[in-house]
């Protein structure tokens, strides 16, 4: 199959870009282009991660980074990594400790799978993150995307990466249509220009959060303004990126939820035991014992929390 052949039309048939190799090529070298302009004032290089290709450190950025406000990961980051500078400190350390540096960041699951992961590079990897993206998809918590991002930004690798950003600007720009995880994820490799891994990734995050945004994307600043199929059909309804492979969609509401419940459970524990008689009101559930009651088990099933014999919970 030569650069400018596609695959049949079908929906199961489509793991290459609908548009010739080339183009999206060309589309590639825009982007990349653009975020090593000068005037890329809407680059993010305040981002402390940035500045490191300590493998460790980005994938702690990027565990932090999930579902969560960069302005809240930014002060977070700078505070685990001072107590959990490598893999093998992490490992080391109780799980109690770790939950207690997640402080503030909510979906405290993340944490925990941070630690497994931690001491499964310490177990497999003589306490080194690996380069392999095989061996980082087997570590507890990172998924495909993650896996790319530290070997595109820890280790410079020519991969694409496809967070809810890069979906929207591959979605509506490059293919014009809602795309399929495969599909999203063969566009972004087709389009990293050999050797600019770090920079192409980089680039393409900061497009998407700064210009191709979800509710009023700034079409005039964008670098491939003049190439972009939703732009060029008139911005039709419904938004290609809606639905489309990495792009995320509207949380489940947040107040009242047993996800708040958890997320004060563990915040009582940080500062220390729960007698059995205190669940409820730490909980935030005072008329709800029994509501209490059963969110406290499901952090016990998941090793987020631990109860002796009198029914006191505790961080493990």
């Amino acid at each position: 199959m030569t650069a400018t052949e596609r695959r049949p039309a079908g929906p199961d048939h489509r793991t290459r870009p609908d548009r010739p190799v080339a183009q999206v090529q060309a589309l590639g070298a825009a982007i990349e282009g653009w975020g090593r302009s000068a005037g890329g004032a809407t680059r993010r290089d305040d981002l402390p991660w940035r500045s490191t290709r300590d493998a460790w450190a980005v994938l702690v950025s990027e565990m932090l980074a999930q579902q969560t406000q960069l302005s809240r990961v930014v002060p977070a980051y700078h505070r685990f990594l001072a107590a959990f500078p490598t893999a093998s400190t992490c490992a080391a350390a109780p799980l109690g400790d770790v939950l207690r540096a997640w402080q503030g960041m909510g979906y405290n699951r993340r944490a925990r799978h941070l630690h497994l992961a931690a001491t499964a590079v310490v177990e497999r990897h003589d306490g080194r993150v690996p380069d392999g993206l095989a061996d980082l998809l087997a570590l507890p918590g990172v998924g495909p995307y993650t896996a790319r991002a530290v070997l595109a930004f820890a280790f410079g690798r020519d991969v694409g990466v496809v967070d809810t950003n890069a979906g929207r600007v591959i979605a509506r720009a490059v293919e014009g249509r809602t795309l399929r995880p495969t599909e999203a994820q063969a566009v972004v490799d087709a389009m990293v220009p050999p050797g600019r891994g770090w920079s192409f990734g980089q680039a393409l995050l900061d497009l998407g959060a700064t210009v191709c945004t979800s509710r009023a994307p700034v079409c005039g600043t964008c670098p491939v303004r003049r190439r972009c199929r939703w732009a060029a059909a008139g911005h039709p309804m419904p938004d290609p990126a809606r639905g489309s492979a990495g792009v995320s969609t509207t949380q489940a509401r947040f107040a009242g939820s047993d996800r708040q419940g958890r997320g004060r459970l563990v915040a009582a524990l940080r500062a220390g035991p729960v007698e059995p008689d205190g669940l409820a009101a730490a909980a935030g559930w005072s008329d709800d014992p029994g509501r209490a009651r059963r969110v406290s088990d499901a952090l016990v099933a998941e090793g987020l929390a631990v109860r002796d014999a009198a029914g006191t919970l505790r961080l493990p």
